[in-house]
């Protein structure tokens, strides 16, 4: 039983979980800000990579402490393990999260430079069946994850990345301007915050963090203990890799707000600079980008959905399950994804705070050892917390607009309610009287017995 990883097989877990969490979204969404925050964007990145590079990698050392995301929640009761685990893998999995990532690349990279002759469902059909084709292969036979992730895919998007950086520092950027919207001029560190918490990828990562553990366990690492050293240290790595990128990336969309202000997102952003310094290489380059930056996201997803609904499931195997929804995830990326995507993202906005709120809680359980009244108060009252501002999000913004009598006049009224933060402080004020009143009884308990 080996004791660590090699410093190259260090590289090859960390670029893994890299490719992983690096999808679409990951691409549109720092360009876009760094365009508005123009000369803040320094500021804003920072607390964008608070919530979008510290919150995941902390999920997914969570749920390598606890040896599962079902084992992590199941402190709160077993209902609610079975619940939460199972939306937490279908939401960000093949209702949206898998079908998203097989369709965004051709419509943000490939069909605007198409002839319109071919840009209809027939090409988005051709499209997903080949991505869907290569992500069903790649995670057919997980255990070779980080040969063929790790040591291929992702370094290729990675090069892809360098190039179309390197291209766009050379060739020079503009100096940055001001900011383009008040929320970055007056509050640039909460902006880009709340940026950074829509990218919603510390929800991947409570799924994610079971195959970084199985796959530290396939390089003959069984400790737990050791285990967890070793994901802390991949984690920090990818995350510290994320970091830069994005800062990268924001930089070129501040830097591109004068010559292209008529972007709408990130992806009009990259695709203008690259086309603006290598023709219609660019447009290749950024598809290949966008293509492989998807494709690691999909099969990490479908991975770790297959894993986890195996154990749920005798009668069927990883391979029915990988099959199931593999082909889900094509039938909605090509014809049901806008269906389900406003009910979806009710969901994900109910589930991303309790994410959050047991990530936190499992990282800090040494004070709190496991204890019910904690994880109980603190989950339920989020639970509560977000499902009444979740389904009264506006239509507009992807709610349903539905607000629920009593409940809604109160929540509407609590702090960062406007910042979709408003289950924060209740659960710091619970968090703390319960906290108290576990040392308390825990004192009692000890005079008691002496």
């Amino acid at each position: 039983m080996k004791e660590k990883l090699t410093v190259k097989q260090y590289l090859m877990v960390s670029t893994l979980l890299f490719g992983m969490f690096f999808g679409a979204g990951n691409l549109i969404f720092p360009p876009m800000a760094g365009k508005m925050a123009g000369t803040n964007v320094w500021i804003t990145m920072v607390f964008f990579c608070v919530t979008a590079v510290v919150l995941p990698v902390m999920g997914v050392i969570a749920v390598a402490k606890s040896n599962g995301l079902k084992n992590l929640s199941a402190r709160v009761d077993a209902k609610f393990a079975a619940i939460f685990t199972a939306a937490i893998y279908l939401s960000i999995g093949p209702a949206l999260g898998i079908p998203r990532a097989g369709s965004v690349p051709f419509e943000m990279a490939i069909k605007p430079y198409l002839p319109e002759a071919f840009s209809g469902r027939l090409s988005l059909l051709i499209y997903t069946l080949v991505f869907f084709g290569v992500a069903y292969w790649l995670s057919l036979t997980p255990s070779k994850l980080v040969e063929r992730m790790g040591k291929i895919i992702t370094p290729a998007l990675l090069i892809l990345m360098v190039i179309m950086f390197a291209v766009s520092l050379i060739g020079g950027m503009p100096e940055l301007g001001a900011p383009l919207k008040d929320s970055y001029q007056n509050h640039p560190s909460l902006t880009g915050f709340i940026d950074g918490y829509m990218t919603m990828d510390t929800i991947a990562a409570l799924n994610f963090g079971l195959i970084v553990s199985m796959v530290i366990q396939e390089f003959n690492i069984k400790d737990e203990k050791r285990i967890v050293r070793t994901t802390i240290k991949a984690g920090s790595l990818s995350g510290l890799l994320l970091a830069v990128i994005y800062f990268i990336l924001a930089y070129l969309g501040a830097a591109s707000a004068g010559m292209f202000p008529e972007t709408t997102n990130g992806a009009q952003i990259l695709s203008r600079v690259s086309m603006h310094l290598l023709g219609k290489g660019g447009a290749i380059l950024v598809a290949g980008i966008f293509t492989l930056a998807c494709l690691t996201t999909s099969v990490g997803l479908i991975t770790s959905s297959g894993k986890y609904f195996t154990t749920l499931s005798k009668r069927l195997s990883y391979r029915n399950w990988v099959t199931i929804w593999t082909l889900l995830s094509l039938v909605f990326a090509n014809i049901g994804l806008d269906a389900i995507l406003k009910y979806n993202i009710t969901v994900l906005f109910i589930i991303y705070p309790l994410a959050i709120v047991l990530i936190v809680l499992a990282l800090l359980d040494r004070f709190f050892e496991s204890s019910a009244l904690i994880y109980r108060s603190t989950v339920y009252l989020t639970l509560v917390i977000s499902t009444v501002s979740s389904l009264a999000m506006k239509v507009e913004d992807g709610g349903l607009g539905i607000k629920i009598p009593f409940l809604y006049p109160l929540v509407s009224k609590l702090p960062l309610y406007d910042f979709q933060l408003v289950w924060v402080v209740p659960v710091l004020v619970v968090l703390a009287v319960t906290y108290g009143v576990k040392l308390v009884n825990t004192r009692f308990r000890k005079k008691v017995r002496v």
